[in-house]
């Protein structure tokens, strides 16, 4: 019998946890109201698809597939749009192109999208020219406009929030499943300006070496490559609002388990990772692939009593571990982790997350990244990885498909003074189309020695 029968978890028992991250309602009968009608709506996801992302991510784990893991610092409602959500599939396309024909390893794609609508906050209240108002937290749960009613958390965006992955979701599958990933043509992938990036010559030569290779099977076996005309894609977003991911749980007859049905891979992230918390308490129930974002004040103690929790039968595919700690600290932070892991035997997918701790101020008060440090981190731990005898499974990026400018350096060499050009995050910044799809060829040139 499942461990989390044994213990009587149920979807509510977070509740008797404290739970740090979540929002303060004025009227609880209208969050529960909200919540009822949420409960009743069709899931967003099913339990086959969470089961299939779990069997990929445990072939990760023993190095048979690589995790590329990409989307939004944080969604907003009003990119609920056409060209923004097939634009972010393209560029996850392309990245993953490039992997699996430098890596020569299936690739499992998993977007930051259809529900990465809450983001945590260092501080609960944010102050401009004396005035004090409640954090931004997100459009499931208030408004980025400043002032006292933007700002008062509404419980009627916990619905906006499920239509709005809902459609999401459902635009990304018709994508999919309507031949946007065809293999027989990535050039549909293109992104406008594709032809201004200083990398275009090195991914058209890449595609035509996959069309080549396709074109050479098929002529020779007769027939067509049917399995290329579609690929997996699976969701992800940090179960952040608990009172949202209960919403969405359900108990699967069937499997005889409990899922979160609003996404195939929900995380917990460094703010929520109390071992005695409700995150860590509602997260444990569910059999949905999981993971956790590791930062530098993570002792090894803490990591493997999170292992023990949420991992108590040591699947491999259960449990990843996401770790950030910027491109200065990871030779020093990285290893005791991994090493302590390693020797206790605990079964985890390892992902880079070269992002986070890489995050600065440029002198204008504007956050920023620097790409040098983001490759920095990543070629650290693939380094470190290899070194400690374990292995990197995966990466994680905050990027978007629109040309924009909030992260600095790359091919085009962005500086400071290009962000006011086109900075549009509402959280934090993200790598615009060209420097992801060069931080996925930086990741195969450093496979291939160059």
């Amino acid at each position: 019998m499942d461990r989390q029968l044994t213990k009587k978890w149920q979807p509510d028992s977070w509740q008797s946890h404290a739970a740090g991250q979540q929002p303060l309602y004025a009227d609880p009968a209208a969050v529960t109201r909200v919540l009822d009608a949420i409960r009743r709506l069709p899931p967003l996801v099913t339990c086959g698809e969470v089961d299939k992302l779990r069997r990929q991510l445990a072939e990760a784990g023993r190095g048979e597939r690589f995790v590329l893991q990409g989307g939004d610092c944080a969604e907003s409602f009003d990119a609920c749009t056409a060209e923004p959500i097939a634009n972010k599939l393209k560029i996850l396309l392309q990245m993953s192109l490039v992997l699996v024909h430098g890596l020569k390893k299936r690739v499992v794609r998993v977007g930051r999208i259809a529900g990465q609508y809450a983001k945590p906050r260092s501080a609960d209240l944010e102050i401009r020219d004396g005035i004090t108002l409640p954090s931004y937290r997100g459009d499931i749960i208030n408004h980025v406009g400043f002032s006292a009613a933007e700002r008062r958390a509404d419980p009627a965006l916990l619905l906006r929030g499920y239509e709005y992955a809902a459609l999401t979701l459902n635009y990304v599958r018709a994508l999919v499943d309507g031949g946007f990933a065809d293999l027989h043509h990535p050039e549909l992938w293109d992104l406008e300006f594709v032809r201004h990036s200083p990398l275009e010559a090195e991914y058209r030569r890449i595609v035509q070496s996959i069309s080549d290779a396709m074109s050479f099977m098929e002529t020779i076996s007769g027939q067509s490559l049917s399995d290329s005309s579609s690929v997996d894609f699976f969701t992800s977003h940090e179960g952040l609002h608990l009172l949202y991911e209960q919403a969405q749980t359900q108990f699967v007859t069937e499997a005889g388990r409990w899922y979160n049905l609003a996404t195939h891979f929900p995380w917990i992230g460094m703010r929520t990772a109390d071992v005695d918390g409700a995150h860590v308490e509602y997260f444990r129930g569910i059999a949905n692939p999981i993971a956790v974002k590791v930062g530098p004040d993570m002792a090894p103690e803490h990591l493997l009593a999170l292992c023990a929790a949420l991992n108590p039968d040591n699947e491999l595919g259960r449990l990843t571990l996401i770790h950030r700690f910027g491109a200065a600290r990871i030779e020093e932070k990285l290893p005791p982790l991994v090493e302590a892991v390693r020797k206790t035997r605990k079964q985890v997918l390892w992902i880079c997350d070269p992002m986070h701790g890489n995050t600065e101020l440029t002198a204008s008060g504007l956050k920023t990244r620097r790409f040098e440090n983001i490759l920095g981190e990543l070629e650290s731990s693939f380094v470190l990885h290899a070194r400690l005898g374990s292995i990197l499974a995966g990466v994680h990026f905050e990027l978007t498909g629109d040309d924009v400018t909030e992260c600095t350096g790359g091919a085009r060499g962005l500086t400071d003074n290009d962000l006011e050009r086109a900075y549009k995050s509402q959280v934090d910044p993200r790598l615009n189309y060209e420097q992801a799809l060069e931080m996925a060829m930086r990741i195969v040139a450093r496979k291939a020695g160059k």
